[in-house]
């Protein structure tokens, strides 16, 4: 499926991308689940990872916190990319809706920003599976990044 953002931003820092690459070297937690970063634009993220059985709860879907997590990474990218560069995002609010189980081979999120402000970010979120080339919509994520002003560690 070719998704595009809903929004287009102009970012503030042309060399987001290459910050972004630097900070995807120390992403731990994320490289330790096998998720990786597809796409990035201003204001929008695609994420994906291989459905492995440790991002599965017991009866074989994929885990609600790996579904939570996948949001916040897409729109924590997606608002990143927005920011000046000395500048940074945390996660202030996240919120993730189900809808249905997540059964697959991949789980795949694409997230963006719906309102960039000075000081916070305003973001949505679509988590999928993906089975045998097909994408099916498990959840919804809503999140507000805030901006933290010339605190971004290289």
């Amino acid at each position: 499926m070719n998704f595009e953002a809903p929004i287009k931003y102009e970012a503030q820092n042309p060399e987001f991308k290459k910050l972004i690459e630097d900070k995807l070297s120390r992403q731990h937690f994320m490289h330790h689940n096998g998720f990786e970063l597809t796409k990035i634009l201003p204001g929008y993220a695609e994420a994906s990872a291989p459905l492995k059985q440790h991002l599965l709860q017991q009866d074989g879907l994929v885990h609600g916190g790996v579904t939570a997590t996948i949001a916040d990474l897409v729109t924590g990218f997606a608002a990143f990319s927005l920011v000046k560069k000395d500048d940074r995002v945390v996660t202030s609010d996240l919120k993730v809706s189900y809808f249905s189980p997540g059964r697959g081979d991949t789980v795949f999120a694409r997230g963006w920003v719906i309102k960039a402000g000075s000081r916070l970010h305003y973001c949505e979120s679509e988590i999928y599976v993906i089975k045998d080339g097909e994408y099916s919509l498990i959840a919804k994520g809503y999140s507000i990044m805030a901006v933290i002003e010339g605190k971004n560690k290289q």
